[in-house]
């Protein structure tokens, strides 16, 4: 969760969400109303991506994120975004000296 809310802007200004959006609602991560409400804003992306990632915080569901990263994984045009996570995980361990 907090590598997701680190990297927030970097995720909000270059994903569309689309697909992700499909494989949380599949795995009961959000419900049929957040799908809904998330598809009235299909026509932009950035707003899109944004709500679905504060939705996830606010979820109070301890796997959202995980499930997020799982979904992100299976995207082709997001391997980018999971190596960015990868990096900005294993930096933060370093640094702090934990392990997951």
């Amino acid at each position: 969760m907090l590598t997701f809310k680190k990297l927030h802007s970097v995720v909000v200004e270059n994903v569309n969400p689309a697909g992700v959006i499909n494989v949380l609602f599949q795995e009961d991560v959000i419900s049929a109303d957040d799908l809904r409400t998330l598809q009235m804003t299909r026509d932009d992306p950035q707003q899109r991506c944004g709500e679905l990632l504060a939705l996830l915080h606010t979820s109070g569901n301890r796997q959202a994120f995980v499930r997020l990263y799982f979904a992100i994984r299976n995207e082709p045009h997001l391997h980018w975004l999971v190596e960015v996570v990868d990096e900005f995980t294993d930096e933060q361990q370093l640094s702090t000296g934990k392990f997951m």
